[in-house]
C-alpha cells in the first residue's frame, strides 16, 4: 500500500513541475520578441517618401506582424502635416521630404503634441526629359534654375543654350502640397517665383505620364520616381562646376558631388500615440532597423548604420 502510495505522489509531482513548465514558457514567449500585435498604423504625408514607406510596411506585415495593419497614403507633406497635427485622430505618422516648419511645431506644441523626427534616408532632386528630347544631355546649375524660374525669361530651349532648338518649354513639377516643391522653391530657387506656366501636379505618376507625352517636357521630382520610371524619361546630369554629375544612390549624399540637389526626407512620429498602441511603436522600431535596406531598393540613398541606431534606441526607450 505505501509502495503504490509513493508511485502515485511521484506521479503527481511529474504532472506538477510539467505545469509549472508550460507557465514559465507562456510568459517567456509573452516578454520576448515574438509578440503577437494587431491594429492599424496609419501614416499619411510625402508622396516622394512614399515608395520607401510603403515598401518597408508590405514586409512588416508579411514577415513581421500580420495582424497589423499598416495603412499608408500619399497626400503631401504639408497636406499630411494638416493630418498629423490634431488633437485627436490624428495620423501616427507623417511622412515628410523636408523638416517641420517652424509654423507645424507651434501647432504641435499649442496642441500638446509630442512629436519625434524619424530620418530615413537621402534624396536627390531629379531633373528629366522626354526621350526624344536629343539636346538636354546635360545641364549646367544655372540654366536648371533660370528654365524654372520666372524673373529668367526662358520661353524656348533655345533662350537657355545656343543650339538647342526654338521650340517652347514646356515645365512641370508636384505642386505645393509636396516638401518637393517646397524644397525646389526654398532651397533651389532661393525663394524666387517659379514661371507661372509651371504645370503643378499632384501625383507623380501624372508628372511622369505628362513628360513622357510632351518632347520639349522638363520636370523635377525625386530620384526613386525616375529610377522606376527610366524606361519611359531620361534624366538631366547637372553640372554643379566640377562637371556633369547623375543622380545616383552613389551621387546622392550630404557630402557628395549631387549635395546642391540633395536632401534628407524623413517621418514624424506621435510619441503619445507609440506609448499607447503598442503595433506603431513596433512598427516604429522596425522602421529604424530596416530603413537602411529598404531605402536602397526604392530610389534613396540609406543613411549610416550609427544614425539608424541611435533612432532604434530612442524608440526602444519608449517601451513601458
Amino acid at each position: 500500500m505505501k509502495k503504490i502510495l509513493t508511485i502515485l505522489m511521484a506521479i503527481a509531482l511529474v504532472f506538477s513541475l510539467s505545469a509549472c513548465g508550460n507557465n514559465d514558457g507562456e510568459q517567456g514567449a509573452n516578454n520576448g520578441e515574438a509578440t503577437e500585435l494587431e491594429g492599424s498604423v496609419v501614416i499619411d504625408g510625402s508622396g516622394t517618401v512614399y515608395p520607401l514607406m510603403a515598401k518597408l510596411a508590405e514586409d512588416y506585415m508579411v514577415n513581421e506582424q500580420e495582424n497589423v495593419s499598416v495603412e499608408v497614403s500619399r497626400s503631401g507633406s504639408s497636406a499630411g502635416f494638416k493630418k498629423f497635427l490634431v488633437k485627436e485622430n490624428g495620423t501616427n505618422f507623417n511622412d515628410a521630404s523636408r523638416k517641420i516648419k517652424d509654423k507645424e511645431e507651434a501647432t504641435a506644441k499649442e496642441l500638446g503634441l509630442n512629436v519625434k523626427e524619424l530620418k530615413l534616408a537621402l534624396d536627390g532632386i531629379t531633373i528629366v526629359v522626354n526621350k526624344e528630347n536629343t539636346w538636354a544631355k546635360d545641364l549646367t546649375q544655372q540654366e536648371v534654375i533660370d528654365i524654372f524660374l520666372a524673373s529668367a525669361n526662358k520661353k524656348n530651349w533655345s533662350d537657355v543654350r545656343a543650339g538647342f532648338p526654338n521650340e517652347p518649354i514646356k515645365a512641370y513639377g508636384p505642386n505645393e502640397n509636396h516638401g518637393t516643391y517646397e524644397f525646389f522653391f526654398e532651397t533651389i530657387l532661393d525663394e524666387q517665383a517659379l514661371r507661372n506656366d509651371v504645370s503643378l501636379q499632384q501625383e507623380y505618376s501624372t508628372l511622369v505620364d505628362m513628360v513622357s507625352k510632351d518632347k520639349n517636357a522638363i520636370a523635377f521630382f525625386g530620384y526613386g520616381y525616375y529610377e522606376s520610371n527610366k524606361d519611359k524619361i531620361n534624366v538631366v546630369p547637372v553640372d554643379f562646376g566640377n562637371g556633369p554629375v547623375t543622380p545616383s544612390i552613389e551621387t546622392i549624399k550630404e557630402d557628395g558631388p549631387y549635395a546642391p540637389f540633395t536632401r534628407a526626407v524623413y517621418t514624424y512620429l506621435n510619441v503619445d500615440h507609440a506609448k499607447e498602441q503598442p503595433q506603431v511603436l513596433d512598427y516604429a522600431i522596425y522602421v529604424m532597423k530596416n530603413a537602411g535596406e529598404a531605402a536602397k531598393v526604392t530610389g534613396f540613398a540609406p543613411l549610416s548604420d550609427a544614425e539608424y541606431q541611435e533612432l532604434a534606441t530612442y524608440l526602444e526607450g519608449l517601451k513601458q
